[in-house]
């Protein structure tokens, strides 16, 4: 698997991701990873949103909100798998339009980083660099990699075995309700699967590895 901030092109799939810098925790506590929810949900269009803040508050509040339409009819990626750790995160992601995948990570990022800067009285950079971007070639790839990021909780305390509880990732959206919708397009996924209990013991039971030097940290 080669690891490049490759051209990125419609109709083609992306495996992205991106941390800390230096390793540093991003995450802090649920105000942080709802709003970093809310970037990746309903940024995937290029609609623009006034006093964000209160929105993010709504959001947690009500996740359907009267705006997720408008973001649906017009976005320019599909959200297709995520996972948010407390340093790291990781999606998959569709380009839907030229441009769509560096104009939805361009405005997520920036807008993470002025939040969290404010917040914690910081200045400077958020994130390690670039995002990086793996191009996503082929079916087996496709599912080993959602199986990789709906595992990643494991890493922490507390939570092997448990990763169908982590609230900040989408696994529990393929195995049981999806919450978000078509905010996330779970069924490209699912379609390689019989049902939602196979896809779950294809997670349970993969041995996908990537590692750091994989992903070009």
């Amino acid at each position: 698997m080669s690891v490049r901030n490759t051209l990125i092109a419609p109709g083609e799939y992306y495996h992205i991701c991106n941390r800390g810098v230096s390793k540093q925790i991003i995450f802090h506590n649920s105000d942080d990873y709802n709003r970093f929810l809310f970037l990746i949900l309903y940024f995937q269009s290029s609609t623009t949103f006034d006093q964000i803040g209160r929105i993010v508050k709504q959001f947690v509040q009500s996740p359907a909100l009267d705006i997720r339409k408008d973001v649906i009819n017009k976005r320019t990626v599909e959200l297709l798998a995520f996972c948010i750790m407390p340093n790291h995160f990781h999606l998959i992601i569709k380009e839907v339009e030229d441009n769509g995948v560096i104009n939805y990570l361009q405005r997520i990022l920036t807008a993470y980083s002025k939040y969290y800067n404010t917040k914690y009285e910081k200045s400077g950079h958020v994130f390690q660099g670039p995002y990086r971007s793996i191009h996503i070639s082929d079916d087996r790839q496709f599912l080993h990699t959602s199986a990789y990021i709906h595992r990643n909780p494991r890493e922490l305390r507390g939570w092997i075995n448990r990763e169908d509880k982590y609230p900040w990732s989408s696994y529990q959206d393929y195995i049981g309700n999806n919450r978000w919708s078509d905010l996330l397009q779970t069924q490209a996924l699912l379609d390689g699967f019989k049902n939602k209990r196979e896809y779950k013991k294809f997670v349970e039971t993969s041995r996908t590895k990537i590692t750091e030097e994989d992903l070009g940290f």
